[in-house]
């Protein structure tokens, strides 16, 4: 039976750990934390109200103002731009009577904006009382309002998301997807000790799914190493980079894989405790996560003496995100964990040193889990047939923009883009985001480039995290360049100046080649300034949030060359229909 340290938070855990649970059940409750909930919550953990202050401005889903009874939440990413997001936005404009930051005048409705919210494959989409709604339109809005206003629940009308898993190898060559019994991988480890799971990751040479492509058994070793008696497994379910949602399906489709992947870690480096850390938009999964846990308590999966192996006992519970991009990266997680702002640590320590409350703590995504308990279901050599040489295994993409087919593709590491991009029965592929805004960008004429974890120079293969978005060559790059540079404005931290001025200024000099107003000069300070960011900031999101405007220049030298004022003239471009766009929308 489920122990009494996993019916919420392990005695391990210091109080301030629940501090974001607490402001979830205010937000819930209040729809927006009061001044008073900011008093009793500093008195109650002694800390100042500055400081929960702090924390509670940090994350995009607490709200000082009241949110509105249903609380609306439309993605802006990309994507839901190209599928018709301004539509829908003046949809439920119209709908709610709300416009987006505000409550409409009753208090019923709130109308926000949010990036991606990992349904890139139903867009255009939306939140609502953090449940989802896919494939929107006018009629369909305006009845979901409708029915919201006559007494329904979010809960009792929203759409259940279509995994869209496409493609699959061939020869039963599935590892993510194949049949599904739970508890075969936990039970297998009866026939291990800690140092035979990590010896089957080394010959696999399994690599953490996250885009670094760590190899996993380094990590869990260096944890196996570390002298503690508490230590800590984490999986990061924080997928907030635009246009990926692969971790949505695995949560979805296999939570006992996710689950089994955790147990088995724990075995490996001889850890206690699990915590899965859920993002806010994914809210909806919790239930899912939390009844297929409770399963693994009632079969003697999670407990006291796991599988029946005598002194191995874990217990696992589920953390929810309150929306902040930069919580992906593992320091900023566990100091979100810890009921802080989730800002990255300085690196003095790795986390299998010093992690969640400063204990050796492993961190991976909930692919790489997933993929462990596979591996060890099927065997380490059975593992290997998969893939390419140096890059064994199989790779979850997920594939959305403009193609016919968007969903979860697991390939085999070596398939060239050419061949995914036929899967996906891409519609006139021009420019491909690989890996989110903060990956790679490659151009139609790199077709034949594999996809592999290799990193050699002479292969140039393309090292992919795990999403492609497509578009087509009538789509305006400098647009889908802003869009990127607006999410990562909006989703830095702000604690070092590089990223804090740097995607700012940025962002001024794609408006100006936007308008036509740009010339070489702008061009030569965007590559300075993305060099800036990449060598100065303090964590990866500064690092790598100009990568794609970088090599954009580069690849569609020409396109942008277009793009520029002509000095002979000095002419600047007008746009007569921006200019008073705002009018015709609202006038009476």
């Amino acid at each position: 039976m489920r122990t009494d340290a996993a019916q919420k938070f392990f005695s391990i855990e210091p109080d301030r750990s629940r501090l974001l649970s607490e402001l979830w059940d205010r937000q819930l409750s209040d729809r927006y934390i009061t001044d008073e909930v900011i008093q009793q919550l500093a008195g109650k953990y002694n800390v100042s109200e500055i400081e929960i202050e702090g924390v509670v401005t940090f994350y995009h889903f607490f709200h000082r103002k009241p949110a509105g009874k249903h609380t609306i939440y439309i993605n802006n990413s990309i994507v839901a731009e190209l599928k018709g997001y301004q539509r829908i936005r003046e949809a439920f404009e119209q709908e709610t009577g709300a416009r987006i930051g505000y409550t409409d005048p009753s208090g019923t409705f709130g109308l926000f904006e949010t990036p991606c919210i990992g349904l890139s494959d139903q867009e255009p989409a939306a939140l609502i009382d953090f449940y989802p709604f896919t494939n929107l339109n006018a009629l369909k809005i305006k009845d979901i309002i409708r029915k919201l206003k006559e007494g329904k629940t979010a809960a009792e009308i929203c759409d259940a998301p279509d995994d869209h898993i496409r493609f699959l190898p061939a020869n039963q060559h599935t590892l993510f997807f194949a049949p599904y019994v739970r508890g075969v991988a936990v039970n297998k480890l009866k026939d291990f000790n800690s140092e035979g799971i990590i010896e089957q990751l080394r010959i696999s040479e399994l690599a953490g799914r996250g885009g670094a492509f760590f190899p996993t058994w380094k990590k869990w070793e260096s944890c196996r190493k570390e002298n503690s008696p508490d230590k800590f497994i984490i999986c990061n379910a924080d997928e907030g980079e635009p246009g990926t949602f692969k971790d949505r399906v695995l949560l979805n489709n296999q939570p006992g894989s996710v689950l089994e992947g955790m147990i088995i870690a724990a075995f490996a480096v001889g850890a206690d405790y699990g915590v899965i850390y859920l993002r806010g938009e994914y809210r909806w999964l919790k239930k899912k996560l939390e009844e297929e846990i409770e399963h693994f308590y009632a079969e003697g999966l999670l407990g006291k003496n796991v599988a029946g192996i005598d002194g191995f006992n874990i217990d696992i519970r589920l953390e929810i995100g309150a929306g902040a991009y930069v919580c992906g990266e593992e320091t900023a997680l566990l100091e979100s964990m810890e009921g802080k702002r989730g800002e990255p640590r300085t690196k003095w320590f790795y986390p299998v040193q010093k992690g969640y409350l400063q204990l050796p703590t492993v961190v991976n995504n909930v692919e790489t889990f997933v993929a462990v308990a596979r591996l060890i279901q099927v065997g380490s050599f059975e593992y290997q047939k998969r893939g390419i040489p140096g890059s064994n295994g199989t790779k979850l993409i997920s594939i959305s923009g403009d193609c016919n087919k968007p969903g979860i593709y697991e390939i085999e590491w070596g398939m060239t883009v050419a061949e995914l991009l036929d899967h996906c029965e891409a519609i006139d592929p021009f420019y491909i985001q690989v890996s989110g805004p903060s990956g790679e960008v490659i151009s139609i004429k790199e077709k034949y480039r594999r996809i592999s974890m290799l990193d050699l120079l002479a292969q140039k293969d393309i090292r992919c995290g795990g999403s492609f978005m497509i578009f087509n060559s009538k789509r305006d790059i400098v647009n889908i360049l802003m869009n990127f540079s607006e999410f990562f404005k909006h989703e830095s931290c702000g604690v070092c100046t590089p990223c804090r001025a740097g995607n700012f200024i940025i962002q001024r000099k794609l408006e100006r080649l936007k308008n036509g107003l740009a010339d070489s000069s702008d061009v030569l300070e965007l590559k300075s300034w993305g060099q800036i960011l990449r060598t100065t900031s303090r964590c990866g999101l500064g690092r790598t949030s100009t990568n794609s405007i970088i090599q954009a220049l580069e690849k569609f030298e020409d396109y942008f060359a277009q793009r520029f004022l002509s000095s002979s003239t000095g002419y600047r471009k007008f746009d007569e229909h921006h200019a008073v766009e705002e009018y015709e929308r609202y006038k009476p």
